[in-house]
């Protein structure tokens, strides 16, 4: 910089002011601030109604309002939550449940997105297939779960069987009616510009029908975990139902609350987990702002 400004100086003529050094610009670091401020207010706003509960949740056994042994405090609930996952008997449950329901819900997605487009496309696939969906998604899925257990037995098939047949219709229904509801003016134009009809699926259909299929799955990855719970209530020995219903018969209460509670977060992760993906193969409906 100082040779720099003294051949400059040495080029200018005489009685000319000489240059003087321009620092670089600091980076603005407002907008910055701004988002944080935004996010921070976002997660505040959220959390005010979760709160809430939990104060609510802990006060009203003190304060004698419920009986303390049916509902115990929150901080005491916390305290058994630490205590079973210290011990190991928090994470080995969650992982049986974890297994199962992921499971359970990746054979669905590969079984119903497929299945729906057909049906969604094809006006002949949905005549023949209509009405037997019709049938068996107005079936409960824990209806049938005596039928599951006497074909497969009280092992992991017949648990990871009835995920598999609960989440599918969620996502299978979904899927029709994306494929169904996509814009026909951006199917005209696809034909237009002379795609072949893979091509067609890959470039308009499946990106137009996205938002709606993954709202099938969020619903799926819900229903995977309540009816899973519900199966390892009965003839099972590890997971997260399981430990729930052995807590109540041992009288364990704030062991079980907290397997009510890991139950309550295992599906707000999953719902994130899906949320995230969403947007990855969603970038195109973000908004640039």
């Amino acid at each position: 910089m100082s040779e720099t400004l003294a051949r400059a100086r040495e080029a200018l003529p005489s009685g000319a002011p000489e240059p003087v050094p321009v620092s670089a610009p600091a980076a603005p670091r407002s907008g910055r601030v701004r988002r944080v401020l935004r996010l921070a207010g976002s997660v505040a706003k959220r959390s005010v109604a979760i709160a809430a509960l939990l104060v609510l949740w802990e006060a009203a056994p003190r304060a004698g309002l419920v009986d303390s042994v049916f509902l115990p405090p929150f901080s005491k609930v916390v305290g058994a939550w630490l205590t079973a996952a210290g011990s190991g008997l928090l994470w080995d449950n969650l992982q049986a449940s974890l297994l199962r329901s992921v499971t359970g819900l990746a054979i669905a997605v590969l079984v119903a997105i497929p299945l729906g487009v057909l049906i969604g496309w094809y006006r002949t696939a949905a005549d023949l297939l209509g009405p037997l969906l019709e049938l068996f998604r107005n079936t409960a899925a824990l209806a049938l779960l005596p039928v599951f257990v006497l074909l497969l037995g009280l092992g992991e098939s017949s648990k990871i069987s009835l995920v598999v047949y609960a989440s599918t219709w969620p996502i299978l229904l979904n899927t029709v009616s994306a494929v169904r509801g996509v814009d026909a003016l951006l199917v005209k134009s696809g034909r237009s510009l002379g795609f072949p009809p893979l091509q067609l699926f890959r470039k308009v259909v499946l990106p137009a029908a996205l938002p709606t299929v993954f709202t099938g799955i969020r619903l799926a990855g819900a229903a995977s975990i309540l009816v899973l719970v519900a199966a390892e209530m009965t003839g099972a020995k590890a997971g997260l139902g399981y430990m729930i219903n052995a807590a109540q018969f041992n009288f364990e209460v704030p062991q079980m609350y907290a397997g009510i509670v890991t139950i309550a977060l295992l599906g707000l992760v999953f719902n994130q987990v899906l949320v995230t993906l969403e947007r990855r193969f969603s970038r195109w409906r973000t908004d640039p702002s």
